[in-house]
């Protein structure tokens, strides 16, 4: 597995350890609940699972020519690793209500099948061409891609470790 993202596989895997129901759902008001976290984060791993497929099934890249903005933002979120606070997240990536056992189970195989699917599209169309357009950063590469997921996963798992200590009785 790509070391970006066997990393933030084992991240998540130890903060959620040992995470019952009533520490996985409790949460401050009007913010997400750790399972709405890690719903979110299996979100964007399924979007970027299922675009990569797309690509190998179509036999071609889904992605646009790269803006300037698109640069910009790039840089800052994967080659700098800041993930800048307070952006609400793309529709497709709102938690829906997964039962918070199921998506903690569902975390890894999604990691591991992301990854094994970015591996496919990176060996088929080059590792320097561009596969899938972010909603936000606009068009990556499949090394973007794994870096934006850590960059962004690892942005939540700070909340998760936030979270899971505000709740500590559940433990």
């Amino acid at each position: 597995m790509d070391r970006y993202l066997q990393e933030l596989h084992d991240a998540i895997a130890s903060v959620t350890s040992g995470m019952n129901t009533e520490q996985l759902t409790a949460h401050p008001e009007g913010k997400w609940c750790a399972a709405e976290v890690l719903e979110h984060l299996y979100l964007t791993y399924r979007g970027t699972v299922k675009g990569c497929e797309r690509c190998l099934e179509h036999g071609k890249t889904l992605s646009r020519t790269p803006r300037f903005p698109d640069w910009m933002r790039t840089t800052v979120v994967v080659r700098f690793g800041y993930m800048p606070p307070g952006r609400k997240a793309p529709a497709v990536s709102v938690p829906r209500g997964m039962p918070a056992e199921e998506v903690v189970k569902a975390m890894g195989p999604e990691i591991l099948a992301m990854d094994d699917l970015l591996t496919r599209c990176e060996a088929r169309f080059g590792q320097s061409t561009r596969i899938l357009d972010h909603p936000v950063l606009g068009p990556l590469t499949a090394a973007q891609w794994r870096k934006f997921h850590w960059v962004h996963g690892w942005h939540h798992v700070k909340q998760l470790r936030n979270l899971c200590s505000a709740y500590p009785q559940a433990k």
